[in-house]
């Protein structure tokens, strides 16, 4: 993977900005001695901004920028003035993408749509001036509130393909060859086992220019829920698709217990999973004659629509596809938002290492010592009010 492009999962570091702190200034005029109070508020710190953006398709534009720092706040001035707000940091993000803390493994936002916006972490609001705090007893109040805090934490953010087919099936069954027959997509295609390496997406044509959009993941073999093989990290690609059609070529042993195998195995990945509508389709059918499919039938999984078919030759295809949209159109597989659960802390670190992500991402910053105010002064406990 390292030479590919496909990047699907990174962690980054986020800081939003601090509030900039309250003014303590008295209005010093000519003749206008005690003017009084007129520290101005200081300007709220900067968000960190999610933003869907449909012209991305992988994280790698984030992969070699970990640090994601949003403006500080200015502080309030003489004359009320307010100081200028800092500037948010706003972060393109592929639609699909969802965001974890990395610390602790809890599910924060998810971004499915383009141009839709999520804030990551809020800017410190920015401190009340001390024209706020003067009374009829209390009429040069010396002091003004601090601005807040920023916010950081350091974030995983995984990406999850959105398509309406997902296909599911052991390596060599000829999915990414199916994919390759009925799209413009050009997957990587050979005789040897995990040929392919990255999801691949392709829009099939449909009749009346209809499409719809297919999803071609690499192959799952017994036991990817626990690691094994390309193990957990392309599972996920799946989670979105509203039909998954399972494929199984017509050579294997047992047809139905293979299509129990990769059952179980998005059974073990996430259980939500099977209350997706599924098709099979028994693929490298060309090499069958209509005896051998009439034998071979009544051993298929009962309850889900099946087709033979033939990448190569284009046996079954047009129905493959007839029954894919009609499937798809059903008002009983409408695409629900899939609930995301909280990454297992346990096998965070072993999956953050898989990935290449397990170093830790530090940032030092300075402290902003810059006094415009020119009257001393310490800071009271006073109560946030909001603005």
């Amino acid at each position: 993977m390292a030479e590919s492009n496909f990047v699907d999962y990174v962690k980054i570091y986020c800081r939003s900005g601090k509030g900039g702190r309250g003014s303590t200034h008295m209005r010093r005029e000519k003749y206008c001695p005690n003017g009084g109070p007129d520290g101005g508020d200081g300007g709220r710190g900067g968000h960190i901004i999610l933003r869907g953006n449909r012209n991305y398709w992988t994280l790698l534009h984030l992969k070699y920028d970990r640090h994601a720092m949003a403006g500080h706040g200015e502080s309030g001035s003489k004359g009320r003035s307010f100081g200028k707000d800092g500037a948010d940091k706003v972060i393109e993000v592929p639609c699909g993408t969802v965001v974890y803390n990395a610390e602790t493994g809890e599910y924060l936002c998810d971004v499915t749509e383009d141009g839709q916006e999520v804030i990551l972490l809020k800017g410190g609001r920015g401190g009340q001036g001390n024209w706020h705090f003067k009374t009829a007893t209390r009429q040069a109040p010396r002091f003004a509130q601090p601005g807040e805090p920023m916010q950081e934490m350091t974030v995983i953010m995984e990406l999850k393909l959105l398509a309406d087919v997902g296909l599911v099936g052991f390596p060599n069954a000829g999915k990414s060859t199916l994919l390759s027959s009925i799209s413009a997509a050009k997957p990587k295609i050979a005789d040897y086992p995990f040929t392919t390496l990255e999801p691949n997406l392709g829009i099939v044509s449909y009749h009346g220019g209809k499409s719809f959009v297919m999803a071609d993941i690499p192959g799952i073999i017994e036991g990817a829920s626990q690691g094994k093989g390309l193990g957990l990290r392309f599972l996920r690609h799946i989670e979105r698709n509203s039909l998954l059609l399972f494929m199984v070529p017509a050579d294997s042993d047992d047809i139905r217990k293979e299509y129990e195998v990769l059952l179980n195995e998005l059974r073990t990945f996430n259980p939500e999973m099977l209350d997706k509508q599924r098709v099979l389709a028994v693929t490298k059918s060309d090499m069958l004659d209509q005896e051998l499919m009439d034998e071979i039938e009544p051993t298929l999984p009962e309850g889900i629509p099946h087709v033979f078919i033939s990448s190569v030759s284009g046996l079954g295809i047009s129905v493959l596809k007839d029954i894919l949209w009609e499937e798809l159109n059903k008002e009983s597989n409408k695409i629900e938002d899939i609930v995301h659960r909280p990454k297992d802390v346990t096998r965070l670190q072993q999956e953050l290492k898989d990935m290449g992500e397990d170093e830790d991402i530090v940032y030092e910053y300075e402290e902003d010592v810059n006094d415009d105010d020119d009257i001393d002064y310490e800071y009271e406990e006073e109560d946030w009010e909001e603005k």
